[in-house]
């Protein structure tokens, strides 16, 4: 009777003991990845930023979790709205993620009348990934050296100069806009569907300078056939330390053009917080950092709470400079 007793007490000691073990299990063992595939949307097309910057994510999950498929999907359209909503709908049970940038996230809300999904209740962020520069441009034949005397150029001539973008509401046409809004210059927008066309109308010179991805314009300035004045992060950009920035220059415009890791809004909080760990382990390792700045880009691997901030902080530097330029996408 006495070693059925122990015999039993044993038993129940033992199954305590597993259930305290299993609580102890990290939350990606138990519910992060609850998929043999993992999708990871993203809102715009292959090779582009946010698709680099989700294939480099996917390598590194699927190396951390080789039972699991990491998939990533391209769902461009309508601003980057179509992909986001896509995250926005998805179960909040890890099994879709998603990379978006300020556009879908912070811009958009200020551009359309109405969205599909509302960024604040929808998404949850879980990190911003990376910040990226974009740099100033001008033709040569426009005989500037400095940002300081293309305003002075710009100023004695209102409506003369065009400048070109990526596309109406983009963060290249945003920027020029408030470059526009704080020295009183006038311009001509001329969009373009992307960074390849949009600097080669600035080689041409069907349009004299924009604001664009460095990786876009380096080799033409190398080549001479552009000249790069500025960046327009608030810091100078590591891979170009002898460019000055926008507000080193007197024109106070900050433009980062960043991408970040989001999930759908009711993603229970540790998921979330387990995923930010994976990712961030992933994108400050040494090898991927090195990929990136091949592309001209900064890893920065942020907590969901900074990544939301940064967000809002999007939303308020880019509403005057919306209403200002009477900007509309529908």
């Amino acid at each position: 009777m006495a070693a059925s007793l122990r015999f039993h007490n044993f038993k129940r000691v033992t199954v305590m003991l597993l259930l305290m073990l299993a609580a102890a299990l990290p939350a990606s063992a138990q519910t992060v990845w609850p998929a043999k595939t993992v999708r990871i949307l993203v809102p715009f097309g292959p090779s582009s930023t946010p698709d680099i910057v989700a294939r480099l994510v996917s390598d590194g999950l699927s190396k951390k979790y080789p039972d699991s498929v990491f998939l990533v999907e391209n769902k461009p359209g309508a601003s980057g709205n179509l992909g986001t909503d896509l995250v926005a709908k998805a179960a909040p049970d890890g099994a879709t993620i998603g990379i978006s940038i300020g556009g879908p996230l912070a811009i958009n809300t200020l551009l359309f009348a109405q969205l599909p999904y509302d960024p604040r209740k929808d998404i949850a962020p879980i990190t911003q990934l990376v910040t990226q520069a974009s740099v100033l441009a001008v033709n040569p034949e426009l005989k500037v050296n400095t940002v300081a005397e293309l305003v002075a150029l710009l100023k004695q001539n209102p409506g003369k100069y065009n400048f070109s973008s990526i596309g109406n509401g983009s963060l290249s046409h945003l920027t020029m806009e408030a470059i526009e809004l704080k020295t009183g210059a006038k311009l001509v927008h001329l969009p373009y569907p992307g960074s390849p066309q949009a600097i080669t109308a600035v080689i041409r010179n069907d349009a004299q300078m924009a604001c664009l991805p460095p990786i876009s314009v380096a080799p033409h300035a190398a080549a001479g056939t552009v000249k790069i004045l500025a960046v327009s992060t608030a810091k100078r950009s590591p891979f170009m330390p002898d460019v000055p920035t926008l507000m080193e220059s007197g024109i106070d415009v900050d433009a980062d053009a960043w991408n970040g890791l989001i999930a759908p809004g009711d993603t229970p909080p540790a998921i979330v917080a387990q995923i930010n760990k994976d990712v961030v382990e992933i994108i400050k390792q040494p090898a991927v950092r090195d990929k990136l700045a091949a592309q001209m880009m900064e890893a920065v691997g942020s907590s969901p709470e900074e990544f939301r901030a940064t967000i809002d902080r999007e939303i308020a530097r880019w509403a005057p400079v919306i209403k200002a330029a009477k900007i509309t996408i529908n």
